[in-house]
């Protein structure tokens, strides 16, 4: 029997945590999720198992509701970068989960390193 689109997907997901995880001891991670409506991210350090800080195209401040394209996930990117600069960080790593690095996740990406986050 052929694997599921979301079987698929979870495969994908581990598979590229658990290499970055191996990589990137002790560094936080940058965790993107795109929906079909939204796209968010987080800050996460994991060895505290805390959320530094997050932000998503559901933010009304934003000014991108109700949409999910390029320009809303560059705009969620830009304020994650500025969220992070807040929070003190300068460097994590970048966690696609298991998303293609391209479109959306390539924008948001692109815009948070253009803000002045390394990964």
């Amino acid at each position: 029997m052929a694997n599921s689109k979301r079987t698929l997907f979870l495969k994908r997901r581990l598979r590229v945590r658990n290499k970055q995880r191996k990589v990137n001891v002790g560094k936080l991670r940058l965790s993107v999720h795109r929906s079909n409506k939204n796209i968010s991210v987080q800050l996460i350090d994991d060895v505290k198992g805390i959320t530094l800080a997050a932000a998503s195209s559901l933010e009304k401040d934003l000014g991108v509701v109700g949409k999910n394209n390029v320009d809303a996930a560059a705009k969620v990117g830009a304020a994650i970068a500025e969220r992070a600069k807040k929070a003190g960080v300068e460097e994590c790593y970048f966690d696609r989960g298991g998303f293609l690095f391209h479109g959306k996740v390539k924008a948001l990406a692109d815009a948070a390193r253009e803000g002045g986050l390394k990964f």
